[in-house]
């Protein structure tokens, strides 16, 4: 009878439990899980223990009946998944990398439950991270770890493709959450944008209007991540090349002190936060960028990322440069790591703690001198420990069961179960109690944030022990195989209606509950089509549930939309970006929109339990109920049928772009031009609307608007308009198209941002075209090719102003007749990225010997370039730049043609540049060399090897550094009229 009134008493203590807890929405009461654990289930039971529970029955009773008895005792364990949180890296991905699931990622997950230690590191750009110390320190040690970069490389350069600016800082983030994945950080930003290569702080804060703007982000972060150590990438000095990277690490030193401070940015703190003060300070690149041997003077702490780890079949350093390689717009593809030893530095510079260095001034580990074992966050509380005797003990208690769970995980991973259940109710307790007790409220709030931290680990790590999952997929619009990329409902608009099927997997050996399911979205949208009743899930059983999704039309009218929560207005000359919704500052982005959750408990068995004292049949009565969680994705065949998946995201229901963005227009155009619209419709079925355009006063459009009609979802119409511009005077207009359709006005376009290593995510644009009149003049018979190298748009810019303009690809060449060009131009970094281009070298420098010109623009890799010996005459290419745009410019030779022909070239040309005036100069050249131009950065020598002309044999050939990949597209008229005299040099007499 003693079971029966156990049971009894089990029934009769039963709380009352909100339908949902805003932290914890399927935590069951602590009290009754501990009765279940002490009482009922084996499963919770320490060996010795359930050892002898089991000789004392098994004295009684037939062994078939023990046999099942630990079965019906083990299906009490539950399984559970926390949300990821907000903005978090993992969010952006569909699938897990393979180390993070299964025993690899239950081990990792368990070594991250064993400590409370927090980093957070600084940099400047996507790649500047430490990703082996990032995941040493993440993978390695367990410690929580935190990567801020200052900004989305938005002004870098474009390794593989013409993408500049603002959607390269999409794709670049992109890229950077790539790599998260492999370092296992969370990422931040700040809201500074990349402007180019700065030589020197200086110029880095004058472009970020001071050192407030970045600073006051990176304060926010601090006091929202609480770290331990912060850790900066740079050292702040001159050693660290570009002024961004010094910026970083300078902000770095001011953050640690600011962040504690409540009257540095106050306004954060009237929105909740608290201060925040890091124990200790470090700075890196103290012995010169990636050196491998450094004065011991110069370090505090040496790190050897290159020990192998067994869970990631590799180093640390190596499976960072797995991560690494996605930043390809970097040039990142290709790089590697040997095996062996691979050490990195960092100094002390500031701290809080007591000296935590030894007799030579070295510490073994970041967390030197700190406490960060799970007991040792009571005594963090200092003074208000006395308040609560119980947390030591209980934070005691939990350590040691999560130990225990691992030593049981070494026999069998499932049997971790048990344990770390007792654990999570355990914290639940304590963060219930905790929650409640009068102390101190920074105290209280630090504490429990790092034991909400520890739920969540709890709760995965129980997750991959029993290996419940779950997916949500939007279910095809017609036909029962996977659509087609183009067919598939990878977004949603406003008005549009779709279905949802959700899968919940039980891959446990425990029958599950499947209490209900639910669709994650904004209220009225989701809707439960079939039973909603309990269903049982036994072992390998799925359970399915269905919703529909009507996304109201007024919708459109409201912050929905997947995109970005930053812009510029004007990219090309802006610093700082505009944040647009202050929900998600510093996210990598906002969260994807809609996210399906079940609810689910074990069953517990109807074996009669008489046989150990008692009468009462548990029955179906529920166990302790938890719950997962996945995204709600689309499924597609791409191009190759190969079956991919992307997550579902929220998009307007027209997309509206003037094609292209930027047209220039020659003053001595005749009369008219043509702008093209492209309307992209995201709708099923028939929908109408009106196309305008708003134009500069005094100017024309012919049709003044256009009715547009389409019949499906995906289907593109482009308009074009004849303008008839009031004068065409040298300066710059506007043009601006809006589409109206169900009373909706639609004047943005937009665009998927992807590549199949990365997520995905969407960049929107005003339907705006920026048109520059230039007053310039071209050869009209000269026949120009073009051979593309990473990408530019300066070929669309020479056609616009009426050049004869050929793409030649670069595998062509070996078989192009290039007698039919009188010019011939390489494209930016033409020789790093066309290999073609190196083995058919002699044949483009031949074509310069018979006659031709040659414009070879910008390369990088300079040992690269001068060994492969691409240059008629020697030349050596340094890394040599001028990133001032308004630097000053000499001409060196101002009778060459280039300044004469066929446009005058005057000191007014080289005013209205853009983001830098150029990169990779020549350092050395032989003299059958002129070099044309002069510039430089403030302080500096005049540089001569930006530009400089050759005659080879009856040939031109010239080699320009200038940036006018940059330069031509933004519309800058003097760079397009100097561009345009160094295709005709040469050809003066034609």
């Amino acid at each position: 009878m003693r079971l029966a009134r156990l049971y009894q008493a089990l029934e009769d203590s039963r709380l009352a439990l909100p339908a949902e807890d805003a932290r914890h929405p399927f935590r069951l009461s602590g009290k009754i899980l501990a009765l279940l654990r002490e009482k009922l289930n084996l499963l919770f039971m320490a060996d010795e223990a359930r050892g002898a529970w089991q000789r004392k029955v098994s004295s009684r009773f037939p062994k078939k009946i023990l046999f099942l008895l630990p079965i019906l005792l083990l299906i009490v364990g539950w399984f559970a998944e926390s949300t990821p949180k907000q903005g978090s890296t993992a969010s952006q991905f569909v699938d897990p990398l393979p180390q993070d699931t299964g025993a690899a990622g239950f081990q990792e997950t368990l070594l991250r439950l064993r400590t409370t230690a927090r980093l957070m590191q600084t940099v400047a750009h996507p790649d500047d991270e430490d990703g082996g110390m990032l995941t040493l320190e993440s993978r390695g040690k367990g410690a929580s770890v935190l990567l801020l970069t200052l900004n989305r490389g938005e002004g870098g350069q474009n390794k593989i493709g013409s993408n500049l600016f603002d959607v390269l800082g999409v794709l670049r983030t992109l890229e950077l959450l790539a790599a998260d994945r492999y370092y296992g950080v969370e990422q931040r930003f700040t809201r500074v944008a990349d402007f180019g290569f700065s030589k020197n702080a200086a110029e880095t804060f004058q472009k970020w209007q001071g050192h407030d703007i970045p600073l006051g982000d990176m304060v926010r972060v601090i006091r929202t991540f609480r770290p331990d150590v912060l850790v900066a990438r740079f050292s702040g000095t001159d050693r660290d090349g570009h002024g961004h990277h010094q910026a970083s690490s300078i902000l770095t030193r001011e953050a640690f002190r600011a962040a504690a401070d409540p009257n540095r940015f106050p306004e954060q703190i009237k929105e909740g936060l608290l201060p925040w003060q890091a124990k200790k300070l470090y700075i890196g690149n103290v012995c010169g960028f990636g050196a491998q041997t450094c004065p011991a003077e110069n370090y505090t702490v040496k790190l050897n990322t290159g020990e192998p780890n067994p869970r990631l079949g590799m180093s640390y350093v190596q499976f960072a440069m797995e991560g690494l390689r996605h930043q390809l717009s970097q040039g990142a593809g290709a790089w590697s790591i040997d095996s062996g030893p691979r050490y990195t530095y960092y100094k002390l510079v500031d701290s809080v703690l007591a000296s935590t260095t030894d007799k030579d001034g070295h510490e073994q580990d970041f967390f030197d001198g700190i406490d960060t074992s799970l007991p040792g966050l009571a005594g963090r509380m200092g003074a208000e420990e006395s308040k609560v005797p119980w947390l030591q003990p209980g934070l005691e208690g939990i350590a040691s069961r999560i130990e225990d769970a691992r030593r049981r995980s070494e026999k069998e991973m499932s049997a971790a179960a048990g344990p770390l259940f007792t654990a999570l109710q355990e914290l639940d307790s304590l963060v219930s109690r905790l929650d409640t007790t009068p102390i101190n409220s920074p105290v209280k709030e630090e504490l429990l944030d790092r034991l909400r931290e520890k739920q969540q680990q709890l709760q995965r790590a129980i997750n991959l022990a029993l290996n419940v999952s779950m997916e949500a997929t939007v279910a095809p619009q017609q036909g029962a195989g996977l659509p087609d990329e183009k067919d598939a409902l990878t977004a949603v608009s406003p008005g549009q209606k779709f279905l949802v099927r959700v899968k919940f997997h039980n891959g446990s050996k425990y029958k599950l509950v499947v209490d209900r399911m639910r669709l994650d979205a904004p209220q009225g949208w989701a809707k439960q089509i079939d039973a909603q009743a309990s269903t049982v899930a036994t072992a390998g059983q799925d359970q399915y549930a269905n919703f529909v999704v009507q996304i109201p039309a007024d919708a459109a009218n409201e912050h929905v939309y997947t995109r970005p929560y930053w812009h510029r207005d004007d990219p090309e000359t802006e610093s700082i970006n505009l944040i647009d919704d202050q929900r998600y500052v510093t996210l990598p982005f906002p969260p994807p929109p809609f996210r399906a959750t079940a609810e689910y408990h074990p069953e517990r068995s109807g074996f009669d339990l008489s046989f150990v004292g008692g009468e009462h049949k548990i029955g179906a009565s529920e166990g302790p109920r938890t719950g997962i969680s996945t995204l709600v994705v689309a499924q597609f065949l791409d191009d190759k049928g190969v079956e991919q998946k992307r997550t579902l995201a929220i998009v307007p229901a027209f997309s509206v772009m003037l094609e292209p963005g930027q047209q220039v227009i020659p003053t001595d155009k005749d009369g008219e031009f043509v702008v093209k619209v492209g309307v992209s419709s995201n709708l099923s079925g028939a929908k109408q609307g009106t196309l305008r355009l708003e134009l500069p006063v005094g100017w024309k459009a012919e049709p003044a608007q256009a009715a547009l009609e389409f019949r499906q979802r995906g289907e593109k119409q482009e308009i074009e308009f004849k303008i008839f511009p009031a004068s065409l005077k040298e300066g710059r207009a506007n043009i601006r198209a809006s589409l109206k359709s169900g009373g909706i006005e639609y004047s943005e376009g937009y665009s998927l941002v992807t590549r199949e290593d990365l997520g995905s995510f969407y960049y929107y644009q005003p339907a705006l075209q920026r048109i520059s009149i230039v007053d310039v003049k071209v050869a009209r018979d000269l026949s120009v090719g073009y051979v593309m190298g990473a990408g530019d748009d300066i070929p669309t810019v020479l056609k616009q102003i009426g050049m004869k303009v050929t793409l030649i690809p670069s595998d062509k060449i070996a078989s192009e007749n290039l007698s039919q060009y009188q010019t011939i131009v390489l494209g930016i970094r033409a020789y790093d990225t066309q290999k073609d281009l190196a083995a058919n070298n002699k044949k483009l420098l031949d074509f310069v010997y018979n006659g031709g010109t040659l414009v070879v623009q910008y390369e990088t890799s300079p040992a690269d370039f001068n060994k492969g010996n691409f240059t008629p005459y020697p030349a050596e290419l340094s890394r040599g730049r001028v990133t001032v745009e308004e630097a000053p410019v000499t001409v060196l030779a101002p009778d060459d043609s280039v300044f004469h022909y066929p446009n005058q070239i005057t000191q007014n040309d080289f005013d209205g540049w853009v983001q830098e005036r150029g990169l990779y100069f020549m350092d050395q050249w032989d003299s059958h060399y002129t070099p044309l131009l002069a510039s430089n950065d403030p302080g500096e020598q005049p540089q001569k090897g930006g530009l400089l002309r050759a005659q080879y044999g009856k040939g031109t050939y010239i080699y320009t550094g200038y940036a006018f990949f940059r330069q031509l597209p933004a519309g800058v008229p003097g760079a397009i009229r100097l561009y345009v005299n160094l295709l005709s040099a040469g050809h003066e007499k034609q």
